[in-house]
């Protein structure tokens, strides 16, 4: 009889929700949401201790307080099967105390808690995937607390992306606890066109790996990551056209700090999804990282250009086959330009402010973002230039000087 009775309410929130246009819960993204991820460090090797662990150090190395909120469970959580009700479980080994006890932990830690599921039949490592039970998982994450919600791509047959994200988000409105909803679905269905309707965020490509430029099956290197941003659609824009406060392109989680990163890849992909207004989703093991990668990850200057209010998403404005030049326009008429060696080997890269005159119509103060430097104007210094290691880059702030 419970059983019925439980399945009844989520017919019944389900026929309400048929009334319900595409839906999500507004303001909840105005800047690019940060935070960590378990996937790209541990996969399904997860656990309540170690993301109690993962927390404390977040909090230890200055990274909470830097911005990143969210600490999300990504594929694993759950139980191999849900319950006689249908419901999700946590999986009892790796989660003994369950999905309300580690919420209420890491709210009380100054977190938000996010975690993963799949509009499949099962997620992508195999788990209890949402398909046919969105309505109903939607009530228990409202239950256990949840505030973001990863939802992939996996098993999902011929079930249209569109429709299926919609009917996710619209449960989550019907649970009537607000989410930040990240959709997963490669951008297989051109899903920055219709993805600002529904989540907050959306991936644009496959999985991304820990380093430059490699292809391993369906993931790539953060730099053909970055490329896709501007070569998936046309006009010099790429897609930030789509982009926007409550609705950002997503290049997936940083590989900044795991070990096929070179400190120059660290760098350079830091500044990238700082310009192109991404998310920052860390996904190293913050437990054991290096002072240096702490560095990166906190530098309040960069977080600063990746939050910026104006929510304009960066482009790349020049290329050739040693060097990149990428802009991104910020609030108050400042400019972010970060210039990257794309080179294989250590060589001068330089730039000339009045190449870009297009975009930067004034005099500027240039900062230099990492070392946290002011270096002059672009009256006076009209070009910058510096040896940069093989993937390194340059990243500058620049503020109208009138």
């Amino acid at each position: 009889m419970k059983y019925i009775s439980t399945a009844l309410a989520a017919i019944g929130v389900l026929l309400t929700s048929s009334q319900i246009s595409a839906k999500k819960f507004e303001g909840l993204a105005k800047t690019p949401p940060m935070g960590w991820n378990s996937w790209n460090t541990f996969e399904v090797n997860i656990s309540e201790e170690l993301i109690k662990e993962t927390a404390e150090a977040m909090i230890a190395n200055g990274m909470r307080d830097a911005g990143y909120i969210y600490i999300n469970l990504d594929d694993g959580w759950m139980a191999p099967e849900r319950d006689d009700e249908g419901n999700l479980m946590a999986h009892p080994e790796r989660f003994p105390s369950g999905m309300k006890a580690l919420a209420d932990y890491l709210h009380s830690k100054g977190f938000k808690f996010g975690v993963y599921n799949c509009a499949g039949s099962k997620t992508c490592a195999g788990y209890p995937g949402s398909m046919g039970h969105e309505y109903q998982d939607a009530l228990k994450y409202a239950e256990w607390g949840v505030d973001y919600l990863k939802y992939d791509w996996c098993n999902t047959g011929t079930r249209d992306a569109k429709e299926a994200m919609t009917t996710m988000s619209e449960a989550l409105w019907a649970a009537k606890r607000p989410v930040v909803f990240s959709i997963c679905e490669w951008g297989t269905s051109k899903v920055w066109e219709w993805g600002s309707s529904v989540g907050h965020l959306w991936r644009t490509t496959g999985d991304i790996i820990d380093c430059y430029d490699c292809v391993q099956e369906w993931s790539r290197g953060w730099k053909v990551i970055l490329d896709g941003q501007m070569d998936l659609v046309s006009g010099h824009e790429g897609l930030g056209v789509f982009a926007g406060p409550d609705g950002w392109n997503d290049p997936d989680m940083m590989e900044v700090g795991n070990p096929g990163m070179t400190m120059a890849d660290n760098r350079s992909l830091f500044a990238m999804w700082c310009v192109l207004a991404a998310p920052l989703i860390a996904g190293n093991d913050v437990r054991t990282m290096s002072d240096d990668v702490c560095r990166i990850l906190t530098n309040k200057e960069a977080i600063a250009i990746n939050q910026d209010a104006l929510g304009k998403q960066g482009f790349r404005f020049y290329k050739d086959s040693k060097r990149e030049v990428w802009m991104r326009s910020l609030s108050d008429g400042a400019w972010a330009v970060a210039v990257l060696n794309a080179a294989d080997e250590s060589r001068e890269v330089s730039f000339r402010w009045h190449h870009a005159e297009r975009h930067l119509v004034d005099e500027y103060k240039i900062r230099d973002v990492y070392a946290m430097k002011d270096l002059g104007n672009t009256k006076d210094m009209p070009t910058v230039s510096r040896v940069l290691d093989s993937h390194d880059v340059m990243f500058f702030r620049l503020t109208p000087l009138n």
